[in-house]
């Protein structure tokens, strides 16, 4: 019974009075940090630029600390009008460029990547016999020293018009998308590490949803079923970023591209641990083509209305 109160509490919380969810109308997401790259740097890591209807949020920091700066200003991005930044989860390969593009883009704007959002857990200790291999805890102290603060969330939210950040996401399902095992320290001691932190974007559209993740480690379907629960229950549109998917065995993977079909999949643009692999089979099993299921690359983006533009490597 409580279980259902709480739930029922969150869904009037997210919509309120049976109000009809706002919508976006423009959105372009540009990645900036992945492996592959026919311009700029790649790198195991992911960031990706957000601009919808007029308000920019950059998506994780990518792993090495000028990956990003350096990528964008070759693609011609500016950052620096740019307060808020979302940290999918903790990992070093999403934090790794916090400090550095906080500290350089501060010179052109005091406000740039000034409010970092995170999910609860991100400051869970993670320690090992070599010690603290939190990063996003290591750096804390440093990036507010910058005059800088985090915002920690342990519910959905709508940080804009049709723009929601998920929190902490339910694992329904038993996806374990996540490679490496450890523990951490939470409220109640040490536990497996889970990345219970990881979060994702939802962009409610007039087509369905657009959902930006930075590696799925809560699991794509855990995500996606999430993201239409508090928001609403349309098509997914588009799925992009990483989705830690190259480590699923045959089985696993096929669950997986049913389940995608069911919702509607309409557009991926896989980076990061999605894995090569994974997007061909999900190419093929959600009946996608070349044009709608694609392999990121640095600066390959997605538009909505007008799709992927996956550069000229994986095309």
């Amino acid at each position: 019974m409580r279980v259902l109160l709480a739930t029922v509490a969150l869904l009037l919380a997210a919509n309120p009075a049976g109000a009809a969810p706002n919508r976006v109308s423009a959105l372009k997401i540009t990645v900036l940090s992945t492996m592959l790259a026919d311009a700029g740097i790649g790198e195991w890591g992911f960031a990706a630029l957000v601009e919808v209807d007029g308000k920019r949020i950059l998506f994780d920091t990518g792993a090495r600390p000028r990956t990003v700066l350096e990528n964008a200003r070759e693609l011609g991005i500016d950052l620096s009008n740019i307060t808020d930044v979302v940290l999918s989860h903790n990992h070093g390969d999403h934090t790794g460029g916090l400090l550095t593009l906080r500290r350089e883009l501060a010179k052109q704007n005091p406000n740039a990547l000034s409010r970092a959002h995170v999910a609860r857990g991100a400051f869970y200790s993670r320690s090992s016999p070599k010690g603290e291999t939190n990063q996003l805890l290591i750096d804390r102290a440093a990036y507010e020293a910058t005059g800088a603060k985090f915002i920690e969330r342990d519910r959905p939210i709508e940080i804009a018009n049709g723009v929601w950040l998920t929190g902490p996401v339910p694992r329904v399902h038993p996806e374990r998308n996540w490679s490496v095992t450890g523990m951490l320290k939470g409220p109640d001691g040490p536990v497996e590490d889970t990345i219970p932190e990881d979060q994702s974007l939802v962009f409610n559209t007039a087509d369905g949803l657009v959902v930006l993740s930075g590696c799925g480690h809560a699991g794509i379907v855990n995500t996606l079923e999430y993201a239409r629960k508090i928001v609403r229950a349309a098509p997914v549109h588009a799925a992009i970023g990483g989705f830690h998917l190259f480590i699923l065995d045959d089985q696993k993977l096929a669950w997986t591209v049913q389940k995608l079909r069911e919702f509607g999949l309409a557009h991926l643009l896989g980076a990061h641990c999605t894995g090569i692999e994974a997007v061909y089979r999900i190419r093929a099993g959600a009946g996608l083509d070349r044009k709608h299921c694609v392999v990121a690359a640095v600066g390959s983006s997605f538009t909505l209305g007008a799709g992927i533009d996956p550069r000229q490597l994986a095309r």
